[in-house]
């Protein structure tokens, strides 16, 4: 039985790291076991010009731990109003690894996110052209559609549409949670198109939200889905395909913003996704893919090298991580997956 496992130094695919006193605190806790990341631009207001990605940027760099290497991917946020121009240069400049599209509405902070999709055609059509990335929060807002089926008429009714309107069009669907996402990716040509799978996607299901009484640190948006739609993540992480690649989309927000009647959506797992991770794969007798999910798959896609250094794990007694960090706002509670952590990182690049 494997008990100790070195990975390249892991990357994250989709992370918020949010701003102020939020930034400062939440940074380290990726910093610490991550190369790089791509940063959602869903601030208040967005990060919607390559002039706002270049200040964020500059936010975040100072925001690191002495001796810290992580490097921050910036991303611009989507609107009515983005100029191709802009996007051009950005991406040129090598300041925006990829431009994200959040359907108005559809999760925290995206009001000023896309209603009309034939008013984006442009900045598509450069994306297209000089093969930048669109990453693509998939679900429709309709609110005669379930909150449980808004991924898979997403698919059917945006997603599918746009690809076959600009085909040339790389895109990444983030935090897949259902068997429909999945099997999409899965069908698309590989480089063409990928999908993220976050932490805690892979452990959660629906029951984990609502059974027992309503658990808000595990509501999330998309949210989570039937056991079955979770065991094909599972799948299709542990696979080695190379369309699937780690997206953790911890989305810290204070225990107040949580814990209320209107609760925030997201699950923080910065501080614990290692380990987390290493017990799934573990549990599904597919350690020697985990490299390939959170380390190189990724890379490939967004056409980056592979990280030089390396994390090692070791398996032993379980890890005593924090129940949650202060982020000078209010408490922030870190993500529990419900079962022991035995794997530990003992070695940070």
């Amino acid at each position: 039985m494997i008990q100790r496992l070195t990975l390249r130094q892991p990357d994250d695919w989709h992370l918020h790291l949010r701003d102020g006193a939020m930034l400062r605190a939440v940074l380290p806790e990726t910093a610490r076991h991550f190369g790089r990341a791509i940063i959602m631009p869903n601030l208040v207001p967005p990060v919607v010009t390559t002039g706002d990605a270049a200040a964020y940027r500059d936010r975040i760099l100072a925001a690191r731990p002495d001796g810290s290497t992580f490097t921050p991917l910036m991303t611009l946020y989507l609107t009515e109003d983005t100029d191709p121009a802009d996007v051009r240069a950005g991406a040129e400049s090598g300041l925006i690894t990829a431009v994200k599209l959040y359907p108005a509405g559809a999760t925290t902070n995206s009001a000023s996110g896309v209603r009309d999709f034939d008013k984006v055609t442009a900045v598509l059509e450069t994306m297209a052209e000089i093969g930048l990335p669109l990453c693509v929060h998939g679900e429709v807002t309709d609110p005669a559609v379930d909150i449980f089926d808004r991924e898979a008429v997403f698919i059917d009714t945006v997603l599918d549409p746009l690809r076959r309107r600009i085909p040339g069009l790389r895109v990444v669907m983030e935090h897949i949670t259902t068997a429909d996402g999945i099997a999409y990716v899965q069908a698309q040509p590989n480089g063409q198109m990928g999908g993220t799978i976050t932490t805690h996607h892979l452990i959660i299901d629906r029951n984990h939200i609502l059974v027992g009484g309503i658990k808000p640190h595990y509501y999330c948006l998309p949210v989570a889905k039937r056991a079955t739609h979770r065991d094909a993540l599972i799948a299709a992480a542990i696979s080695g395909d190379p369309h699937f690649f780690l997206g953790t989309d911890s989305a810290p927000h204070t225990d107040a913003n949580k814990e209320s009647a209107c609760g925030c959506a997201g699950c923080f797992t910065a501080t614990n996704t290692l380990s987390c991770l290493a017990e799934v794969f573990d549990r599904h007798g597919a350690l020697d893919r985990l490299e390939g999910f959170a380390s190189r798959h990724g890379p490939a896609f967004y056409g980056l090298p592979v990280n030089a250094g390396t994390v090692t794990l070791e398996k032993g007694d379980p890890v005593a991580y924090p129940p949650r960090i202060d982020s000078g706002d209010g408490p922030v509670t870190v993500f529990d997956p419900g079962f022991p952590l035995r794997w530990r990182v003992i070695d940070p690049a």
